[in-house]
C-alpha cells in the first residue's frame, strides 16, 4: 500500500476540475468571475483607492495629502513632494481649476480657498517662476480687465527688485517728475509774465528803442504801410481785452525842435518856440473795440493791437520836426 500524498495539481488543473464538475457549480463560478471583472473599472473611484493614469478619478469628499520628507539636492530632479511635468511641445505641466468666492482664505466667517496656494512655513520663498526662454513671464487676467480691475494685493509696500514699476510710458519717476517740474515752472513764467506789467518805447522813427518783451510795430507814422496816418498800430503778442493801457510822451530837452528854449523855463519875454520839447498830446486805445475804435491797417483791429495817436499841442498830427518818443505799459486786471 502506498503511502498518501498531497495533491500537486496547479490552479489551472484545479479550474479544470470545477468546470468539469455539476453544470450548477459551473455557472456559479462563471458568474463570480463575470462579477470581478465588471466590477474592476468602479473599484478605482472609492476613497482610499488608487489614483487611475488617463482617466478621470472619482469625485472625492476629503482632502487628498501627499506628505513627504525629501532635502534639497543639487542635481535636475529631486527636492519636491511631487512633480509635474509635460514632454509634449505645446501641453502644460499642471492646471487647477475651483469655485471659490471673493475674500481668499482670510475671508470671514468661512474662508473661500484659493485655486492654488502655496504656504512657506519658513523664511523662504513661497513661489518661484522661472520662463527659461522667452521674454514675457507670465500673465494676469481678472476678469474684463479696466482700471477697477487688480492684478494681485499685497501688504509689503517695499521696492520690489528689478520691478519696473517706476516707468510710465517709457519715463522714470525721476523723469516723470523733471518733466512735471519743468512744465509747472514754465507755467509759472507765463502766469508771472501775464501778470507782470509790461512796457514799450517808441523812437522818433516810429521804430521799438526798448521794451520789456513781447511787443512789434505793424504800422507806424509813414504811409507805408498804408492808412497808419500819424499813429503807431502795436502788438502787444496778448489778448488786451482786461488790461489797462497807458502812454506818455517821453521829454527830450536835447533836441530843439522850435528854435527857443529847450530847458523847461520860458524865455522873457516868452518865445512862440519855446520848450516844444515838453509839450504835446497822446491819446491810445485797444483795436477791435466795438463800436468805439476800428484801426484801419491790416491786421490790426484784433483784440492784441492797440493803437497810439501822438499830436502836437494843438492837436495836429506830429512830423519829423515834431515828433516826440513816447512810452506804453500794458498792467493786467490781475
Amino acid at each position: 500500500m502506498q503511502p498518501s500524498h498531497p495533491s500537486s495539481e496547479g490552479p489551472a488543473r484545479a479550474t479544470r476540475r470545477l468546470l468539469s464538475r455539476a453544470p450548477r457549480t459551473r455557472s456559479v463560478v462563471a458568474a463570480t468571475a463575470l462579477l470581478v471583472i465588471c466590477l474592476s473599472p468602479f473599484a478605482a473611484a472609492r476613497t482610499g483607492d488608487e489614483l487611475r493614469e488617463g482617466l478621470r478619478n472619482g469625485t472625492s469628499t476629503r482632502e487628498t495629502q501627499i506628505i513627504s520628507r525629501i532635502a534639497s539636492t543639487t542635481t535636475p530632479t529631486g527636492g519636491y513632494s511631487t512633480r509635474q511635468s509635460n514632454l509634449s511641445g505645446d501641453g502644460g505641466g499642471a492646471i487647477y481649476g475651483c469655485r471659490s468666492k471673493v475674500g481668499g482664505s482670510a475671508a470671514k466667517p468661512k474662508p473661500q480657498n484659493p485655486c492654488v496656494r502655496a504656504n512657506n512655513l519658513s523664511t523662504g520663498y513661497a513661489f518661484e517662476f522661472n520662463a527659461a526662454k522667452g521674454n514675457i513671464g507670465g500673465l494676469f487676467t481678472v476678469g474684463g480687465g479696466g482700471d477697477s480691475a487688480k492684478p494681485f494685493i499685497t501688504n509689503a509696500t517695499g521696492v520690489a527688485t528689478g520691478l519696473n514699476a517706476d516707468r510710465v510710458d517709457g519715463q522714470s519717476a525721476s523723469e516723470i517728475i523733471a518733466a512735471a517740474a519743468a512744465v509747472a515752472a514754465a507755467d509759472a513764467t507765463a502766469k508771472a509774465n501775464a501778470a507782470k506789467t509790461r512796457w514799450v518805447l517808441v523812437g522818433l522813427d516810429g521804430t521799438i528803442e526798448a521794451q520789456s518783451g513781447g511787443f512789434t510795430i505793424t504800422a507806424c507814422y509813414p504811409a507805408a504801410p498804408a492808412a497808419a496816418n500819424g499813429n503807431c498800430y502795436i502788438n502787444a503778442g496778448e489778448n488786451l481785452s482786461d488790461n489797462g493801457i497807458v502812454s506818455t510822451i517821453a521829454l527830450q530837452n536835447g533836441v530843439n525842435q522850435g528854435g527857443g528854449t529847450q530847458n523847461g523855463t520860458p524865455s522873457d519875454p516868452p518865445v512862440a518856440g519855446d520848450n516844444l520839447e515838453f509839450s504835446g498830446e497822446i491819446a491810445n486805445a485797444k483795436c477791435n473795440t466795438p463800436g468805439l475804435v476800428t484801426c484801419a491797417p491790416a491786421g490790426t483791429n484784433n483784440d492784441n493791437h492797440f493803437v497810439v495817436s501822438p499830436r502836437n499841442s494843438d492837436g495836429s498830427r506830429t512830423g519829423d520836426g515834431t515828433r516826440k518818443r513816447f512810452y506804453t505799459t500794458i498792467t493786467p486786471s490781475g
